[in-house]
């Protein structure tokens, strides 16, 4: 499935993508080869025969492969037959079968080969490009589109009947993309979706494990653009960034749904999710890569044996963000990493475990931080080999440079901690901070409730009169009080010298 959706969606279904407007003559011929360019650009063989009558190009037996590199399988699409029709408008018409297989064979290393056949269907799939060969546009659109895993084998034997099922489908979908052909590839493209389901099933002959996930989003819209290089290699994610790929595309929805449940290791299981819609974006290039999500108004459930209630948990939005440099070089590159989790609420059983009499506040939580700053790849971490030594050696992909605390919040149980702050990161110097690059730099913090919060600890009886007298001596060393109630402010500065100081009171 995965091999499916990175390649086969860059060929197949990605030509499936593409724009309205007609305003170049462009033939059937014209658009078939560029198909075998690009697809031979991506590493397929293609193959068919061709024949024509009248205005229809028509090619049978098409059939594209793709060797896995490093002996590891290779991935097959076979199409019956497949025809463009030139309309006299200057539009060619693709019209491809209503469902054709998708064979793949992976052989992991030291293991016998796993193969598999994925049924591609489509009803009522309208698909038009327009343009001129140089600057082609489609415009598609299909009511369902559906994947489904038809057979599946592994150590030489077929998985018996019900072993395990997977299927996706996506409905009323409708979609444009302009490429325009040159040195490289550029496409812009955008499509629209009613609603996009999953479904995945399985059941092992030989324990009681067995399990079922299901999830559904629906009003999806995408808008990406990108950049193909005429020739690259798609199972090697470093060269290929290398040799110019590139990609931002994000996909936005309107609600989601999932759930799943089972048995594993003799315990039952269940989780369920649903949320009011988030996005999600990726993208990439030979500097950086950047994955943003969010959701909103999420809601999650959980049952396990362990417990005899649910854990149900809420948050009015939540969301991640990593920007990570990619290219190795002497000269140190920006990234960024972002957490929220805005307004998180438990039930009251789960706060009935520890705060049965409701001592401590109940109000919603939130957790933020966003920090940037600058850092040096010492080595292409994305390239397998490299990684695989990193991994043996133990050794760092790079050196922290500099770090910039834009937001740091955390607000729960009636205390919150706020803070902002700069260092710089001397790399030379590993000793003073015990194999940490040395920082020097100033952090702003501001925290209120501390003390209203270790009061009730202690009414509790999670914390001991004696703990929190030595928590107190920490505050007062660490910082001092602020304009309003129960309030500290503390400033904490580390020079290049190493020391640290609090407030201007040296404590290191």
């Amino acid at each position: 499935m995965s091999v499916f959706l990175r390649r086969t969606s860059g060929a197949v279904i990605a030509y499936a993508i593409a724009s309205q407007s007609a305003w170049a003559d462009l033939s059937a011929d014209q658009v078939w080869a560029d198909w075998k360019a690009y697809l031979g650009g991506m590493g397929y063989e293609v193959s068919g025969t061709e024949s024509r009558s009248g205005n229809t190009l028509t090619i049978s037996g098409m059939s594209m492969t793709m060797q896995i590199p490093d002996a590891e399988g290779a991935l097959a699409v076979t199409l019956p037959e497949m025809s463009l029709t030139d309309q006299g408008d200057g539009t060619v018409r693709i019209v491809l079968p209503e469902e054709f297989p998708i064979n793949f064979v992976v052989t992991p290393e030291g293991e016998d080969a796993v193969k598999g056949t994925v049924n591609y269907l489509n009803r009522n799939m309208s698909m038009v490009v327009s343009g001129a060969p140089e600057d082609m546009t489609y415009a598609y659109s299909a009511d369902q589109v559906t994947v489904s895993l038809a057979a599946l084998e592994a150590e030489g034997e077929a998985m018996p009947e019900g072993a395990i099922t997977a299927s996706m489908d996506i409905t009323g979908v409708a979609g444009t993309s302009q490429m325009k052909i040159g040195a490289m590839r550029d496409m812009v493209q955008s499509f629209t979706a009613d609603g996009l389901s999953y479904a995945l099933s399985f059941d092992d002959p030989e324990s009681d494990d067995e399990g079922t996930f299901n999830g559904a989003m629906s009003g999806i819209t995408y808008a990406g653009s990108g950049t193909i290089p005429t020739e690259f290699d798609a199972a090697n994610f470093s060269n290929m960034l290398k040799s110019g790929f590139a990609f931002d595309g994000t996909l936005s929805y309107t609600a989601g749904n999932g759930s799943m449940n089972g048995t594993g290791d003799g315990e039952t299981f269940a989780f369920s999710s649903k949320s009011q819609g988030g996005d999600f974006r990726i993208g990439m290039d030979s500097s950086h890569v950047v994955y943003d999500l969010t959701s909103n108004r999420a809601e999650i459930s959980m049952t396990t044996q362990e417990l005899p209630f649910p854990v149900d948990l809420a948050m009015a939005k939540s969301g991640f963000k990593l920007d990570i440099p990619v290219q190795a070089g002497d000269a140190p590159q920006p990234f960024g990493l972002g957490l929220n989790l805005t307004d998180f609420t438990m039930s009251d059983m789960i706060w009935g475990m520890f705060d049965p009499v409701g001592a401590l506040p109940r109000d919603p939580a939130t957790i933020a931080l966003d920090l940037t700053g600058t850092a040096k790849v010492l080595v292409d971490f994305l390239d397998p080999t490299v990684a695989e030594t990193l991994e043996a050696t133990g050794a760092a992909p790079g050196e922290l440079n500099t770090l910039q605390i834009n937001q740091l919040l955390v607000s729960m149980v009636g205390a919150k901690l706020t803070g902002t702050g700069a260092f710089e990161f001397d790399n030379s110097d590993l000793e003073s901070f015990d194999g940490m690059p040395a920082p020097s730099g100033v952090a702003n913090l501001t925290l209120v409730g501390a003390n209203a919060l270790i009061d009730k600890l202690i009414a509790m009886g999670f914390v001991s009169d004696q703990d929190a007298m030595g928590a107190r001596m920490m505050m007062g060393m660490l910082a001092v009080p602020g304009d309003a109630p129960d309030t500290l402010n503390s400033t904490i500065e580390i020079n290049k010298q190493g020391h640290i100081m609090a407030n201007g009171q040296r404590i290191k």
